[in-house]
């Protein structure tokens, strides 16, 4: 394993300026991971990487590095979704020397959500760093040096580091000062919430990242009913699914089906404003390549798309 090749096609795409396609998947709450593996494995050929999540919404689930160096040997490469939440400054550069270690690459630097959001709320929090300083410290160690400026005598890391953002947030000027840090911190790409007003989003382009030179994926939620829709709205912080799409799917004959209409209508608006989508269905991982195809992405193994921006938007 030490030996693993290491994964860059995601990189090597930012790096070409080409339409950027990611999606999630959730690493498996048990010792088995062969479910995550067969969702992931329907994307081969569709989505650059695929990040795999660290403690999502403070749920248990394994460990992302674990969880990511299951699909690099499967040779599906991953985005390792890393949180301050759960780890001290040791861990997280242990954990980071690892991923490196058996052929991780891209690594999205996370605060991490609040215990009490998830499903251990008695269990305590560490978030020795958060999003930022962890970008800084991803930054170090690919210098060769840690958190305290000693040398890394085994040799530096190489990893590709993203940061999260929120289009949606309530405080314009709390997300330009966020997204500023997190680009002076060494962020290359940007992954954001699930988006649901791209007026909010052309908004965020125009005047807080354009010019940043670094990529932003707008976040895509395939919802799969309006109960769904309700639950997200009710239990997601800083998420509001619109009434009219709640409407949409309420009437609709087959929501599922709806809902998929309604996720490759928002890609073709993402496209327009931004260089990629990141994908999220939630235990329907296999439908995302549907949903690219009623959008019109072709697989990647055919045609690289170029980012080709709407002029004068």
């Amino acid at each position: 394993m030490l030996n693993q090749t290491p994964l860059n096609s995601f990189r090597t795409a930012v790096q070409a300026g080409e339409l950027l396609i990611t999606a999630e998947v959730a690493p498996p709450k048990g010792g088995d991971p062969t479910q995550m593996v067969k969702m992931a494995q329907t994307l081969k050929g569709r989505v650059h990487a695929i990040n795999i999540t660290d403690g999502s919404r403070a749920v248990l689930r394994m460990c992302s590095v674990v969880a990511s160096a299951i699909l690099v040997q499967q040779g599906i490469e991953p985005i390792c979704q890393i949180a301050c939440r759960d780890r001290n400054r040791i861990g997280l550069q242990a954990d980071l020397m690892g991923a490196h270690a058996i052929g991780i690459r891209n690594i999205l630097a996370l605060t991490g959500d609040p215990v009490k959001a998830g499903d251990h709320v008695d269990a305590k929090s560490v978030f020795d760093l958060e999003s930022v300083r962890l970008l800084q410290l991803v930054c170090k160690m690919n210098h060769g040096f840690d958190c305290n400026d000693q040398p890394l005598s085994d040799g530096a890391t190489d990893l590709f580091i993203g940061a999260a953002v929120d289009p949606q947030s309530p405080s314009w000027s709390g997300l330009q000062r966020r997204f500023d840090r997190k680009l002076e911190a060494g962020a290359q790409f940007f992954q954001s919430q699930l988006i649901t007003d791209f007026e909010r989003l052309e908004k965020f382009m125009d005047q807080i990242a354009a010019g940043s030179g670094k990529p932003i994926l707008a976040g895509i939620f395939l919802l799969k009913s309006a109960k769904n829709a309700q639950f997200i709205n009710r239990c997601v912080p800083g998420v509001n699914i619109p009434q009219h799409i709640i409407d949409r799917l309420a009437q609709a004959k087959d929501p599922l089906e709806e809902g998929m209409k309604i996720a490759a209508e928002q890609v073709q608006m993402a496209r327009q404003l931004c260089q990629g989508v990141h994908m999220m269905a939630v235990k329907r991982e296999d439908l995302i390549a549907q949903i690219l195809d009623l959008a019109g992405i072709p697989p990647l193994t055919n045609h690289s798309l170029p980012f080709q921006p709407v002029v004068g938007r």
